[in-house]
């Protein structure tokens, strides 16, 4: 499989909170992925593995971060809070569509 198939990785995703980047997030979350992994280098079919996964834990909560338990909550805003403030300064503008 060729590298434009593979996921950059969340760090190196230079279009801010992607769908992918909120995968690696999610898995973050919930413990899926050590902290540690960003998921550089992955194929589109593992990212799906994970996502399917991430998407499975998240209905249990219908799919609302006001739902989680008090500490799946806090590292929720934790994360999100770090990715966005990490993503503005990269240039990310979430008002902005892909295409813009």
């Amino acid at each position: 499989m060729s590298m434009e198939n593979n996921y950059v990785g969340f760090y190196q995703d230079k279009h801010g909170i992607t769908q992918l980047g909120r995968i690696v997030l999610d898995g973050w979350l919930f413990g899926m992925i050590p902290d540690t992994e960003d998921c550089a280098g992955w194929d589109l079919g593992r990212m799906q593995n994970l996502m399917d996964r991430v998407e499975k834990e998240w209905d249990k909560y219908g799919n609302l971060p006001s739902r989680l338990p008090p500490d799946l909550r806090e590292r929720h805003i934790a994360l999100y809070e770090k990715a966005t403030l990490d993503a503005r300064k990269k240039g990310w503008d979430p008002e902005l569509g892909d295409e813009d």
